[in-house]
């Protein structure tokens, strides 16, 4: 290498260092902001094929900033939300992200919907300086973050991660009943994907090795192959990274085998259509979870006030989900209310990072973010489908 090159590289090198992540600024926007208001956005499915998500966490959102608004708004601001329909596309979430930041000019992107879209449009928030705070994924992406990009700052997440809570949970499982053989059947996808990472992380570390590893299709509706070579490998515990349809397909075909065998869900299970919608066929399900899931007749407190509350903004009993979303804006009003009166885009980034504690009226685990630290929680539960519902089996768990 010639010396004057020797030169230019370390000539390069210290202007490197001079701009290191800790001198690197993160553009935060004040559009949305006026003394009267504050501008938020959110694209949902409202439309495709995961509506059954979309529609209750814009309900959850809305009934949030209705609340909100109606006891006064944050320091003297309402909020007004808008929400556009991605249709669980992501071509559409990055059109209405756009417009969202272009037209609408928002200040923050609140619980968005889903892992894709919401990889499709978050750069263009980031460019943007548009926060994008709680989306309804729990991908890594939207909460690990690079120090040397100070635009990727900008993401915040308070849902528990597939990989963590999986492990949680399937340690708590193996050290309580003493399984000895653990299978896994997974969604060929980026969840899936997810959820077999916390399987084989958490079984090496527990040094056991796996009776069987299968997958499935996503919308496949037969798994009579892969639960069949699960019962023949001699499984005793099956984890599932499933969705609705398929941990009742999985769970039916076993019983149909008449093979009595655990069941344990990645969090995606914990829904109140599984029990509602398979029955017979899901009852002794397991499965990690965040929070306890409220039910009109055993809900106490706030609690059982907002169950009521949502029946009748809108008509339909409120689910998890629902909740999902009102947590998300009640939690972005926190800290916009810690930001104080004088409100702008980097005092709000401030509040976030300060590690002040929110707390839900779910009794969820605190809710907490510092300047290293953009995900709320790896606390994890187990529940287990009892009679038709949930009901809570462990709390507090770690790996």
């Amino acid at each position: 290498m010639s010396k004057s090159f020797k030169a230019l590289g370390l000539a390069v090198g210290a202007l490197a260092l001079t701009q290191s992540p800790a001198f690197a600024q993160t553009k935060v926007t004040n559009e949305g902001i006026s003394p009267t208001e504050i501008v938020v956005g959110s694209h949902q499915d409202l439309s495709g094929p995961i509506k059954g998500w979309g529609v209750p966490v814009a309900n959850g959102l809305k009934m949030a900033a209705d609340e909100i608004n109606a006891a006064g708004g944050i320091n003297g601001r309402k909020i007004k939300l808008i929400v556009e329909d991605s249709g669980y596309d992501p071509k559409r979430a990055v059109l209405a992200s756009q417009k969202l930041i272009e037209k609408d000019k928002i200040f923050a992107m609140v619980g968005p919907m889903g892992s894709p879209t919401v990889l499709a449009a978050q750069d263009i928030l980031f460019d943007a300086g548009v926060l994008q705070l709680f989306p309804l994924t729990a991908a890594e992406f939207t909460f690990k973050f690079d120090p040397a990009k100070p635009q990727e700052r900008l993401k915040f997440n308070n849902i528990l991660p597939y990989v963590e809570s999986t492990r949680a949970a399937l340690k708590h499982m193996i050290e309580w009943k003493k399984f000895a053989k653990p299978c896994i059947m997974h969604q060929d996808d980026e969840y899936g994907k997810s959820v077999l990472d916390g399987f084989n992380q958490q079984t090496a570390a527990m040094k056991l090795t796996p009776a069987s590893i299968t997958s499935y299709k996503r919308g496949a509706s037969d798994f009579s192959a892969q639960v069949a070579k699960m019962k023949s490998d001699g499984c005793d515990l099956v984890v599932l990274g499933t969705v609705i349809r398929e941990t009742i397909g999985a769970m039916g075909e076993a019983k149909k085998l008449g093979w009595d065998v655990t069941f344990l869900g990645a969090t995606p299970t914990n829904v109140l259509e599984v029990p509602a919608l398979g029955k017979e066929a899901v009852e002794g399900l397991y499965a990690a979870a965040a929070f306890e899931i409220p039910y009109p007749d055993t809900a106490k407190g706030k609690a059982k006030d907002w169950l009521d509350n949502y029946k009748k903004a809108f008509g339909a009993d409120a689910n998890t989900q629902a909740i999902i979303g009102y947590n998300a804006m009640m939690t972005f009003a926190h800290y916009v209310n810690k930001a104080g009166k004088d409100l702008t885009g980097q005092k709000v980034l401030d509040a976030m990072e300060s590690g002040d504690v929110f707390q839900d009226i779910f009794n969820s685990p605190p809710t907490k973010f510092s300047k290293t630290n953009h995900l709320a929680s790896t606390v994890t539960q187990v529940q287990q489908v009892k009679g038709g519902r949930w009901v809570l089996v462990k709390e507090g768990l770690m790996f």
